[in-house]
């Protein structure tokens, strides 16, 4: 009887889950399939697009791909008639054509990068101060007025806890940073252990032209003491007059106050050249359905840029496809969008609008959204909710070997700011797709700060719910071997469903979610 009773509550279990589904979505959402979206990448991520750089040929091969698949599909051009959002943007290059610490010179990408605009200048300081991990001890009655200041860019290391080592400055860093600039430094050397792996691994394109939006006719210098992130090799070359190493007194000032000026002479000169770049977000609009709620509008957003062809001499691998990062994002959102047109013609279009947004940029600092949710072309306060798709047709290394490594995705940001949203998402999964949705990402103190890295950040910034949906980076992120071949089709579908079912019960539900926290402060 036990067994008899306990299959039967099964029976009834199952039952009653799978009457939650809705066979108009189930019908839909089986449109998006690994055959098809193997049709898209293939195109996109292929040689002829050359890495979809933005302000290149390949992006813009790729934006017009993209505007050719909206138009086939029959969603609306929404900008005066056209696909194309256009984006105002200057490419500014730094030319160093100095950096000498003591008469050793050191190579822009190499052993230090420039971390953002800056008014041109020559410096020559005849000392350096350290100042340790920059706490306000360490500042008070420290004159670091016209200096350059060698900066430990970490974590303080605190008993109990492990501490942020990462390049990337924590929200309590940027206020350190803050307050280092307003006593009117030089030049801040901002030092961290990561930096040489990462610029040999990426100082060619750091090397390269810096895009930004032109603001007042150019793009904005900053007049404030530039940044330069630099490596602990650098680091020990100007501290070396004291006869101890940068690790000697990185370790000293991790458990006491630690200023000292260094005998050390720094010379540095640089300039920019800035021109204009073409480039574009794509948008493809479907109306609502329901005359009370078709002003709101759902969006579903993707970068279709990456980072261009190989700058590397000697290279095998000329192009950097980027089909995972975001050629696989796009294409689900190409996948979304067939599936909601064809709902449409037949009679069963969504109640509010939707928006398919394909933002270019977002390598070069989301620039794209940036500009977007700054000019929106339909107001951000009747946007209900931004799905971001960023990455979702690979296995990333924290999976690999996992019994999940097929059934999973990094779900970021849905409880940010709505618990509405949070459980709409979760509630698309258990009933749909029953993949494992992996919240560790999902932070705003997350080192990896991936919750500000992407487009949907740029709507969050604005109060606007976002689900930004992730497999985490691989051995591939950012490199030629980013390749089609490398793609699980299966599982790029699966996620993109997700986001479609998350969207359709967005799109057809009677109330948009609550938006009932604060957006979470920082930057990318």
């Amino acid at each position: 009887m036990k067994k008899v009773s306990l299959l039967l509550t099964a029976l009834a279990i199952g039952a009653s889950a799978c009457a939650q589904q809705n066979a108009t979505a189930v019908k839909y959402g089986k449109l998006i399939t690994a055959e098809d979206a193997k049709k898209h990448l293939s195109i996109l991520a292929s040689d002829e697009f050359e890495g979809r750089e933005t302000g290149k040929p390949g992006a813009e091969k790729a934006a017009n791909y993209i505007a050719g698949e909206f138009k086939k599909l029959g969603l609306q051009a929404p900008v005066n008639g056209s696909y194309f959002f256009d984006v105002p943007l200057s490419e500014v290059s730094l030319k160093v054509t100095a950096f000498n610490i003591n008469g050793q010179a050191f190579a822009n990408g190499e052993d230090f990068f420039l971390n953002g605009l800056f008014v041109d200048k020559r410096i020559v300081s005849p000392d350096i101060v350290f100042i340790g991990y920059g706490t306000e001890a360490e500042l008070t009655g420290t004159d670091i007025t016209g200096k350059v200041v060698l900066w430990i860019n970490e974590d303080k290391p605190e008993a109990g806890k492990t501490a942020n080592t990462s390049y990337r400055m924590t929200a309590g860093r940027q206020a350190i940073l803050k307050a280092i600039q307003e006593k009117n430094p030089a030049a801040i050397f901002a030092a961290n252990g990561e930096l040489g792996p990462i610029l040999k691994r990426f100082g060619s394109s750091i090397r390269g032209g810096r895009l930004a939006i032109k603001k007042d006719g150019g793009a904005k210098l900053n007049s404030t003491a530039p940044v330069f992130n630099v490596t602990t090799t650098l680091a020990d070359a100007v501290v070396k007059p004291t006869g101890k190493t940068y690790a000697d007194l990185k370790t000293t000032a991790a458990t006491a106050s630690q200023t000292q000026v260094v005998k050390s002479i720094a010379t540095i000169t640089y300039a920019t050249e800035q021109k204009d770049v073409k480039a574009v977000d794509v948008l493809g609009f479907m109306p609502g359905s329901d005359p009370k709620l078709k002003d709101e509008v759902l969006i579903f957003s993707a970068h279709y840029d990456h980072i261009g062809l190989v700058t590397t001499p000697g290279a095998k691998d000329k192009v950097n496809n980027g089909a995972d990062d975001d050629g696989s994002g796009t294409t689900g959102m190409l996948e979304i969008a067939q599936a909601f047109t064809k709902a449409k013609k037949d009679g069963k279009g969504p109640r509010r609008s939707v928006l398919f947004l394909g933002n270019v940029g977002e390598e070069k600092g989301l620039l794209g959204s940036e500009y977007y949710t700054d000019h929106p072309v339909y107001p951000l306060a009747n946007t209900i909710a931004d799905l971001n798709i960023d990455m979702i047709g690979r296995v990333g290394e924290e999976y690999i070997g996992k019994p999940d490594s097929a059934n999973y995705v990094y779900s970021i940001g849905s409880n940010m700011l709505s618990s509405d949203l949070n459980k709409i998402g979760e509630d698309a999964n258990n009933t749909y797709t029953k993949m494992k949705l992996d919240y560790k990402y999902d932070d705003p103190n997350d080192p990896n700060r991936f919750y500000y890295r992407s487009d949907h950040y740029n709507f969050a910034r604005y109060g606007v719910p976002i689900i930004f949906y992730f497999n985490g980076v691989h051995a591939d992120y950012h490199q030629p071997g980013d390749e089609v071949s490398k793609i699980n089709f299966p599982l790029l579908a699966k996620r993109a469903q997700l986001a479609f079912y998350t969207g359709w019960e967005l799109a057809n539900r009677d109330a948009r979610p609550v938006v009932n926290k604060k957006p979470a402060g920082g930057t990318r």
